[in-house]
């Protein structure tokens, strides 16, 4: 595995890539206190199947420290995230994925610049340009002060629990959630609380791959997945067994073969 950093607004990206070079690219960001790990269940199964991959430590997570400029939003996550790209020179269409926050990061990638976009893939996400209700949207923007008289301890062993199934997956949680200070999350959970901008009229217009654990209990994710998939006309929506909300790596081995699955169909490795 391959990588690099990029200095940008007071924070040092660190990135990885694998795979065949000039190969078609898989890009995955993850979830609010995880990092780039939490997609090593799949980078070996896409490169072998000739995929290029990058993974990458959203600013404040993992390596990519210190957090940098605030505030934050999930627009200047996104930008970080094409910084990257076109520091390397990949200007697209590609394979846009996340998990969680993640999720958010692709969502505002494709519809900020559609033409750069391929495919998406979700994992455990909602959907930002849809419109919730009054007594969510409330929940939501009380959330960070929620978080932040939060014991820092307890946090992330909530955290841990609530994200994923299995002993592994939990173990990896914890882990990555204790490399972020509470107010490096708090501050994180702001640009996830503010992230939502309902667009009436608009569509995915790209193969959109939707995913969510059948045990996933966060936020409105399982609730609102039917109402998406129904909205965005190149949607396949699966639900995946005895996982959580990183179901990605609950269950790697069903989520992989969905995930190879869908990329043969719309973003094939000879371009047919």
């Amino acid at each position: 595995m391959d990588g690099g950093t990029l200095d940008r607004a007071g924070s040092r990206l660190r990135y990885w890539l694998d795979g065949p070079t000039g190969a078609p690219l898989v890009v995955f960001s993850h979830g609010a206190a995880m990092d780039h790990r939490m997609f090593d269940p799949q980078v070996p199964a896409l490169t072998a199947a000739g995929y290029r991959t990058l993974t990458w430590d959203i600013r404040g997570h993992g390596e990519s420290k210190p957090i940098g400029d605030l505030p934050l939003s999930t627009r200047d996550l996104t930008a970080d995230l094409l910084a990257i790209l076109d520091e390397l020179g990949e200007h697209g269409p590609l394979c846009v994925g996340g998990q969680s926050l993640g999720g958010y990061l692709a969502q505002e990638l494709v519809f900020r610049h559609p033409e750069r976009v391929a495919a998406v893939v979700i994992i455990g996400s909602t959907c930002v340009t849809m419109p919730i209700s009054r007594r969510e949207r409330w929940a939501l923007a009380a959330s960070p002060l929620a978080f932040r008289l939060w014991p820092a301890g307890a946090l992330r062993r909530t955290i841990a629990t609530h994200t994923a199934v299995t002993p592994a997956a939990r173990e990896y949680a914890l882990d990555a959630a204790s490399r972020l200070s509470k107010a490096e999350f708090v501050t994180v959970w702001r640009a996830v609380a503010g992230a939502l901008h309902p667009e009436p009229g608009y569509r995915i217009e790209q193969p959109l791959l939707l995913c969510h654990g059948d045990q996933d209990r966060a936020g409105n994710v399982a609730r609102v997945a039917p109402r998406w998939a129904a909205r965005d006309p190149r949607c396949r929506y699966e639900v995946v067994p005895r996982a959580g909300h990183n179901a990605n790596q609950d269950n790697p081995g069903w989520f992989n073969e969905t995930l190879l699955d869908f990329l043969r169909t719309h973003y094939p490795v000879d371009g047919r």
